[in-house]
């Protein structure tokens, strides 16, 4: 019988989707700790360290329990942990629609084919832009999102033509997020109505509907 690996986690919690094409569903959030990066408009620093070791078998146990369809791998950086590919097989395996929020620092090509990958491309605002692999975007099909953070109007320009060059419009659904309370909401809009840019207007939901800074939503 084949030992499954254990991971380091951060929380597992129940809430409502605030981002993707899957927003507003509730969705169970398994969030592994560590991250190489330092996004600079990063919200989830409390999940850079410490977290609890758990085997993947509790922590099946414990999504199940929600009795919930839909589950996102999430961090952090969550592929950091090489075991987060096994726990992205064995929540396929156990039946549920899983998402995996990624960097698009770390290799994808090994990710179960049945996950949707969420990747969020680092803007030059978040001073991660060197981290990219930009060879992870020829792994994206119809089933996966991009995302872009913005936090200014070079961000959205520098944004916009990625989508361009990669036709990333073409190849999956692309979001384009406001730096939260830092971008104007408007200003953004109206951009991505300007250029007629393929892809959606998106907010963070669970941070209107809850405290910004309340954690486990």
């Amino acid at each position: 019988m084949t030992t499954l690996p254990s991971l380091k986690i951060t929380e597992i919690f129940h809430s409502l989707q605030g981002e993707s094409t899957r927003v507003g569903q509730p969705c169970v959030f398994v969030r592994l700790t560590g991250c190489p990066l330092r996004c600079t408009w990063c919200d989830t620093e409390y999940a850079f360290y410490g977290g609890n070791t758990m085997p993947i078998e509790t922590i099946l146990a414990q999504v199940q329990s929600y009795d919930c369809p839909l589950v996102e791998v999430t961090g952090g950086e969550p592929l950091h942990q090489p075991g987060s590919l096994v726990l992205l097989t064995q929540l396929c395996e156990a039946g549920f629609q899983v998402m995996l929020e990624t960097s698009g620092a770390f290799d994808i090509a090994n990710v179960d084919e049945r996950v949707s990958i969420i990747l969020d491309v680092k803007c030059p605002g978040s001073g991660m832009t060197d981290r990219m692999r930009w060879d992870t975007l020829r792994h994206l099909s119809g089933k996966d999102e991009v995302k872009f953070v913005l936090k200014d109007r070079a961000d959205y320009e520098w944004a916009r033509d990625i989508v361009k060059q990669y036709s990333l419009g073409d190849r999956c659904p692309v979001h384009m997020s406001p730096v939260f309370g830092v971008l104007h909401l408007q200003s953004l809009a109206e951009w991505i109505l300007e250029d007629r840019l393929p892809v959606r207007f998106q907010l963070q939901l669970h941070k209107v509907i809850w405290d910004p800074q309340t954690r486990g939503v």
